[in-house]
């Protein structure tokens, strides 16, 4: 649970008016007020459920995307002689076993969250935004993910069988 607080702490930070909660789904740079510590701990605890069906849906959808993709993989010949067939085979049954179950989680998210928060509460928040990872950051991983695959084309390319 430590894992769940921590990341669910990011959303909340005390500006000037108070204590507010910043949404990791909003695009602008606003927040909303947090009246009370029963409310902090409603917003916290809806957040903490929100997650583990989040990684719940990523994790399960994995693996059972894996097997599914695998049993096909096999029936329809070697999959080491196809290596594009078999990648195509795995992203398209992970996308649909993962993409509709957290498409229905994230709609069903954004509707919720106004019903913890008012619209009248709404305010701008300062700095950087809670969750979001700054310019270099970002590029940073662009590149390391980048260098990733190109090692990993030399490695298949270097070990295909002849």
């Amino acid at each position: 649970m430590g894992l769940l607080d921590h990341i669910v702490s990011q959303s909340f930070r005390d500006e000037e008016v108070g204590r507010v909660v910043v949404f990791t789904a909003d695009r602008r740079h606003r927040g909303y007020l947090v009246k009370s510590e029963a409310d902090e701990r409603k917003i916290k605890s809806f957040l903490k459920m929100f997650l583990s069906a989040h990684f719940s849906i990523l994790i399960l959808g994995y693996f059972l995307g894996s097997a599914w993709s695998m049993e096909l993989n096999y029936a329809l010949g070697r999959p080491a002689a196809h290596l594009y067939r078999t990648f195509g085979i795995a992203l398209g049954v992970y996308s649909v076993v993962v993409g509709l179950p957290y498409f229905l989680l994230w709609r069903s998210y954004k509707k919720s969250l106004l019903s913890f928060v008012s619209p009248q509460d709404e305010v701008y928040v300062s700095g950087k935004r809670a969750g979001r990872r700054s310019r270099f950051e970002i590029a940073a991983l662009a590149v390391f993910g980048f260098a990733t695959l190109i090692l990993g084309g030399v490695i298949l390319y270097l070990v295909r069988a002849r």
